[in-house]
């Protein structure tokens, strides 16, 4: 069973879903990606993880670092979760691009390299937004590139990061 939790988030409200023990899904609402599964799901407004995940929400957005990361489940395939795993890695206030991330998948595939194409489509599937900070991945050139909740908030949670 899937529990779903709402948050209001000064770049407007957020959706948590959890299996009940770790953080499965955050998005904007409206968010192109939006888990459709959800409509039928159970709230859990009590459940532990949505108020560790609402006090990570609060301190971020209020240009605090976090110090801690609820618990995460991601349901996804070795690629996409090797990507997300780096994206964890992504300091508040910096950035990287497809292409670094791209060169770290390939190191630790052993490859010689990695498209940076299929890095740009594991980042957009992302399930768990800024937690899992895929708003921090940029082009090669510093460009700010496609965010599923929209370039503006993209924008906007860089500049409270201080980035832009």
């Amino acid at each position: 069973m899937k529990y779903v939790h709402h948050y209001s988030s000064p770049l407007g409200t957020m959706t948590m879903s959890s299996d009940g023990n770790a953080l499965t899904g955050l998005w904007f609402d409206g968010q192109s990606d939006l888990d459709k599964s959800l409509d039928s799901s159970s709230t859990g407004e009590s459940l532990p993880i949505f108020r560790q995940t609402s006090q990570w929400l609060e301190i971020y957005f209020k240009g605090g670092i976090p110090d801690f990361t609820p618990p995460l489940s991601f349901e996804t395939t070795d690629f996409r979760r090797a990507v997300w795993n780096i994206l964890l890695t992504i300091p508040y206030g910096r950035t990287m691009s497809y292409g670094e991330i791209a060169k770290k998948i390939a190191l630790q595939q052993g490859l010689k390299r990695m498209s940076a194409q299929a890095v740009g489509g594991a980042v957009g599937h992302n399930p768990i937004a800024l937690i899992v900070p895929c708003h921090r991945v940029i082009g090669a050139d510093g460009s700010l590139t496609g965010y599923a909740a929209g370039l503006d908030r993209k924008e906007a949670l860089l500049r409270l990061e201080r980035i832009i």
